[in-house]
């Protein structure tokens, strides 16, 4: 958070017309809206021409609440019903939106960047291009909430509700407050679509008669979990965001009440989580070994509701659903003003959900992290002194083979084989321990040291035999001395993800700890990735990425804006956004949604200042 700090105050230095541009064009996803669509060339304020205001009509948001009549409940029950998208539908389908609209943004700079004619135009046409807005054809990107819909529903958005046409409230609010509208509007209506897909898997899949005769209670509990007790949260969830629309056609606030149930049910979900680890292993032996049940999952799934969709991918939506909700709840806290009561709720709720998140993310990597250090401590013979490798504390970083060099660096030394020698590495987030892979399947330990004490230097260019070799050194090893080792790596992006992972302070190619995040490349995520290796990232569709490092073979090391995780990741699953003022604009809204963790992150610097102090 210090890096997006110190790169906030420069960001905000971009034109503040043309960000503004940037920002309404982002917002096209949301619709173009009557009144209000020439605001993207004229930024956020509106003329009279766009929002004609009658002498007795409200101009605030209070005023306009207390004139609209709330929503019948009838109809609101009416819109939820036909919602015809399953979850999984709606979350693939609104991504996919949001990368199209990334790259509408990015190939219209490019074309005013490369003096298109559509740059060149003369003021006159522009001009005449300023009274076209109003026209249907306008509107170019499908909004996302569009996704939930039935094809067959005439419920679109919150703005082509009848109650909303016919009140008149659409001339009365500014174009910002009904993009903010329309983002409450999809926290609650893809809500709906999750609780539809949650009811879909337990009805369906986990009370099948056919099943339950088939599975023992055990393999059952932890196929399905607590899905019930989940269910049950997301049922009343969803009932007082229910509520709230039907209190008024125009949301007060939908934050207040998912910073509630994210404080005191949504613990439910990270219990649900941690168990993900058995859940697919057991799902995977079921499969493998009771053909009555991989029979059966198989017809389960080809029925018409399941709408071609796995039952794993129901297994995962509880996942999938807290973390979407998080990103939904940015999207709002991007779109209400500034130091107002709204951004306090809007803040206050995407605290908890990431607390919730974290929490969920801790579980599983604690079931895994255990199992996987077992494993590992079986396998090691210390021909040093032993270090105990179990430790609640410590789990895997990185593993794997690599060329250590021995002998004098001559010419003739150089031209044989033997310069190099197979060791095998096993590095934990506080200790790295070197090896020697021996038969059986078992690693003999030569050497060790604490992670903290570890040093990498890359070698310049040396021809092909030194080709993506580097220094490691030991500060202090297994025998209390200094130790050095030059390491030889399969390809450039194995020797760059070594270094990064042994010794992460060190400088990036893009970005360093001196540097401004602006001088940044940014990516966003076209193909979903799971991460195979501990130093990897898991990728979701649309996600953001600062780009911190990257190698010519094809490898990149990120940062994803919205929770700050790093690692590396394939560039062929990312685009590169090249628009400068969009990537400024996605700093900007990172640091506005991480802003309270500020105060937090600045104590505990504080406290690492003064500890390091008494130790001197």
């Amino acid at each position: 958070m210090e890096l997006l700090a110190a790169a906030f105050s420069a960001a905000c230095a971009v034109d503040h017309d043309s960000s503004t541009s940037e920002s309404d064009a982002r917002d096209s996803a949301a619709g173009h809206l009557p009144g209000s669509e020439s605001s993207s060339t004229l930024g956020n304020e509106a003329t009279p021409e766009e929002c004609p205001a009658l002498p007795d009509s409200p101009t605030t948001l209070t005023e306009a609440l207390q004139m609209i009549h709330p929503i019948p409940s009838d109809s609101w029950r009416n819109l939820i019903e036909q919602i015809g998208l399953l979850y999984q539908e709606y979350r693939d389908k609104s991504t996919l939106q949001e990368i199209e609209t990334r790259r509408q943004q990015d190939a219209e700079i490019q074309d005013n960047a490369d003096g298109s004619p559509a740059s060149a135009e003369t003021p006159e046409e522009d001009e005449g291009e300023e009274e076209e807005p109003a026209s249907p054809p306008e509107r170019k990107a499908v909004p996302q909430i569009c996704l939930l819909s039935n094809p067959h529903s005439r419920f679109n958005l919150w703005q082509d509700l009848p109650e909303i046409r016919s009140s008149g409230v659409l001339d009365i609010l500014q174009p910002e407050e009904i993009r903010l509208q329309e983002a409450m509007f999809e926290l609650v209506t893809s809500e709906a679509s999750y609780y539809k897909s949650l009811n879909l898997l337990v009805s369906h899949f986990m009370e099948n008669e056919r099943l339950k005769k088939i599975l023992h209670p055990s393999e059952a509990h932890i196929l399905f979990s607590n899905v019930l007790d989940v269910m049950a949260v997301s049922e009343r969830f969803l009932l007082e965001l229910e509520r709230r629309m039907e209190e008024n056609i125009v949301i007060s606030d939908v934050c207040d009440i998912v910073y509630l149930y994210a404080a005191d049910h949504f613990s439910v979900y990270i219990t649900y989580v941690s168990n993900q680890t058995y859940q697919e292993r057991t799902y995977k032996q079921l499969l493998q070994e009771k053909a009555a049940f991989r029979e059966l999952i198989t017809q389960l799934e080809l029925d018409p509701k399941c709408r071609g969709l796995p039952l794993s991918s129901f297994l995962i939506l509880p996942f999938q659903r807290i973390t979407r909700l998080k990103l939904l709840v940015q999207n709002i806290l991007k779109r209400v003003e500034e130091r107002s009561e709204r951004e306090g709720t809007a803040l206050g709720a995407h605290k908890e959900l990431e607390l919730v998140v974290k929490a969920c993310n801790e579980g599983v990597r604690k079931m895994s992290r255990t199992e996987q250090m077992i494993s590992i401590q079986k396998k090691m013979e210390f021909k040093i002194k032993s270090v105990p490798i179990i430790s609640h504390s410590r789990w895997l970083l990185k593993q794997g083979e690599l060329q250590q060099m021995s002998g004098p660096k001559t010419s003739r030394t150089l031209r044989t084989k033997k310069l190099f020698r197979e060791i095998y590495l096993f590095l934990f987030n506080d200790l790295l321990v070197i090896c020697r892979q021996i038969p059986g399947d078992k690693y003999q330990v030569f050497d060790s040291a604490p992670r903290g004490l570890l040093r990498v230097e890359e070698l310049e260019d040396q021809g092909q035999t030194l080709a993506n070799v580097f220094i490691l050194r030991l500060l202090e090893n297994a025998d209390d001395r200094e130790a050095t080792y030059m390491l030889k790596a399969s390809s450039q992006s194995e020797m760059k993800r070594w270094m990064t992972s042994l010794a992460p302070n060190r400088r990036t190619k893009f970005v360093s700890f001196t540097s401004r995040l602006l001088d940044c490349p940014q990516v966003q995520c076209v193909h979903p990735y799971m991460a195979q290796q501990p130093d990897e990232l898991t990728l979701d569709l649309a996600d953001i990425l600062n780009i911190l490092d990257k190698t010519e073979d094809g490898w990149i090391f990120g940062e994803r804006l919205h929770d700050q995780e790093r690692g590396w990741f394939p560039s062929s699953m990312t685009e590169e956004i090249l628009n400068p003022k969009i990537r400024s604009q996605n700093l900007k809204e990172c640091f506005r949604v991480h802003k309270m963790d500020d105060p937090q992150r600045s104590q505990n610097k504080d406290r690492r200042k003064l500890g390091s102090r008494n130790r001197q």
